[in-house]
């Protein structure tokens, strides 16, 4: 069972951290104890959960560099279920700051092997750049989870995005693996989003999630409400589309046996219309 997942792509712009916020929120509707970590210092993450980073006064930055516990900057988000260990400016300053170390890149791994145990899932939310912090979450995780924008050129830099996977699992995380790319902001009526999904289809072969994400105004919605859209709008396209592809992550990634029917918040049921 392969519990520690990283969402990564140092390009910016696909999806990132709404596969994140979004698998992370299905997952805990879905029953699942789940742990979302912010590694980004744009806090998106923080922000589209709906946490106000002023109120709270532990964040990774503090626990990636000062060696405080992961315990110690737990926030429950308004999803049952879902945990958050928030991201603020402050990360900006970390790449300096763990250079100086030995070890660099195993503070996140080192915090994490003590909170495991009550999670099914710990997701990381990388930032989108191959540095120390993209690291680190690569040391501390077992899979990868790349989301790929079906646009022109989706497969730039992800040569080098594979290459730093490969560095990793042949040095301090050997079972490190590549879990699934996820197609986002697909619209296959155009022939361009058809083509680019059949070329990341041979880029990693056998590894392309079934369940593409479509382009969806809710979607692009649900973070200035700070609710994953699962929460903001249940029923709309790209809301079923995520709670599809957290029943894939369920069952293939993590290893949690039959998919459960995600239940709907009856709150949610009474959001904006499709």
């Amino acid at each position: 069972m392969n519990r520690v997942i990283a969402v990564c792509n140092q390009k910016g712009g696909v999806g990132k951290t709404t596969t994140a916020v979004n698998v992370s929120a299905c997952l805990a509707i879905m029953g699942k104890r789940v742990l979302l970590i912010d590694l980004d210092p744009q806090a998106s993450a923080t922000v589209s959960i709906g946490v106000d980073i002023t109120h709270c006064k532990t964040t990774s930055y503090d626990v990636i560099v000062d060696g405080d516990t992961i315990q110690d900057a737990l926030v429950a988000t308004s999803v049952k279920g879902l945990d958050l260990v928030p991201a603020s400016l402050e990360l900006a300053k970390a790449e300096l700051r763990l250079s100086q170390l030995d070890e660099p890149d195993t503070a996140m791994r080192k915090a994490c092997e003590a909170i495991r145990e009550p999670y099914d899932a710990i997701f990381f939310d990388c930032p989108p750049s191959l540095g120390i912090l993209t690291s680190n979450a690569l040391v501390a995780a077992e899979s990868v989870v790349i989301p790929v924008q079906c646009e022109y050129l989706a497969l730039e830099g992800l040569s080098a995005l594979v290459q730093a996977i490969d560095v990793v699992r042949h040095g301090r995380n050997p079972d490190l693996e590549i879990a699934g790319i996820v197609l986002t902001m697909t619209d296959f009526r155009s022939n361009l989003a058809r083509e680019v999904a059949e070329e990341v289809k041979r880029f990693f072969p056998g590894k392309v999630f079934e369940t593409a994400i479509p382009r969806n105004i809710r979607v692009a919605e649900s973070p200035s409400f700070g609710k994953p859209v699962c929460v903001y709008e249940p029923h709309s396209t790209g809301a079923m589309a995520y709670q599809l592809l957290a029943e894939e992550v369920a069952k293939k990634v993590l290893g949690l046996g039959g998919s459960e029917a995600v239940r709907v918040p009856l709150a949610a049921a009474e959001g904006p219309t499709p």
